[in-house]
């Protein structure tokens, strides 16, 4: 009997004992869970700012009519309008995410030889704390300029190339830089049995045109523009690419314009193509980074 009755309190015993050290665990684990994060609550790095553009317009439709006949005239022989217009409806790029990226496509076909246009914008969106949108659309930039190996101006405030430290991959903005060739165009970076980044060849063979002709920054287009241009020779032709690209704060801009002439002879000139470009990338500007 007398164990009997020591056995309840002995259990008793045993369970206040219990709580009082899982109370005690508890509260230092607690404790240890504060210590273990000092000052976390209060460094979190403050919100990037967002870019100043939030919506892109409509590529096709965007360029204007009277553009598009001065960078692909027509021959005229279309009776009932019916290619003319095709041509210069244009057609959408494919793009995942219209918010973040649009671009259209134009072709015109001659017996001489064939023109390409195409437009992409490109809406940058940072996800790195502490990097604007604005300021990751100038790395992007600077990627492209430095890949296409465009020479700093010095007139220009900042350089086109990549800031210290930043990733490796361009994303899509690289893909964009290099622009559409269509039947047989090799993009900006491919290789070619021959290419110039000069002005057209003269009689003599030696290039023409000057340095205001070569591959440089635009200093008058954009938050920073360049443009490069490069003639290649190859089994089908000659063909000149010139390539425009732009920034206005966290927007990128891509022209690609080339045109391919069957008549070796027959090499389309820097002078015409770039000024083309040019008024057309000053116009995008306008139209919708103008404000």
């Amino acid at each position: 009997m007398q164990r009997r009755a020591h056995a309840p309190a002995a259990a008793l015993a045993a369970t206040l004992l219990a709580a009082v050290l899982t109370a005690c665990s508890g509260g230092a684990g607690a404790a240890g869970g504060d210590d273990s994060k000092p000052g976390r609550a209060g460094s979190t790095a403050p919100a990037a700012q967002p870019g100043k553009y939030h919506s892109l317009p409509e590529p096709c439709g965007y360029v204007n009519r009277d553009t598009l006949r001065r960078l692909l005239p027509a021959t005229g022989d279309d009776e009932d309008g019916r290619d003319t217009a095709k041509l210069y409806k244009g057609q959408a790029a494919i793009t995942y995410d219209t918010d973040r990226r649009v671009g259209c496509r134009w072709k015109l076909e001659t017996p001489q030889g064939t023109r390409h246009l195409a437009v992409d914008f490109e809406r940058v969106v940072s996800y790195q704390p502490g990097v604007s949108d604005e300021q990751r659309a100038e790395q992007l930039y600077g990627r492209q300029a430095t890949a296409a190996h465009i020479p700093v101006s010095s007139a220009s405030p900042s350089a086109p190339s990549a800031p210290a430290g930043s990733s490796a991959s361009a994303g899509a903005s690289q893909g964009a830089s290099s622009g559409p060739h269509p039947q047989g165009g090799a993009a900006s970076g491919s290789p070619s049995p021959s290419a110039s980044r000069t002005g057209a060849p003269s009689a003599s063979g030696s290039p023409a045109g000057g340095a205001s002709l070569a591959p440089r920054v635009l200093d008058d287009l954009g938050d920073d523009a360049f443009i490069d241009d490069k003639l290649i020779n190859s089994g089908s032709g000659v063909h000149r690419d010139i390539n425009i690209v732009f920034r206005a704060a966290n927007v990128i801009v891509t022209i690609a314009y080339d045109q391919w002439s069957v008549d070796k002879l027959h090499v389309p000139a820097s002078e015409d193509l770039q000024g083309k470009a040019q008024s057309l990338a000053r116009e995008l500007e306008a139209g919708h980074f103008g404000n």
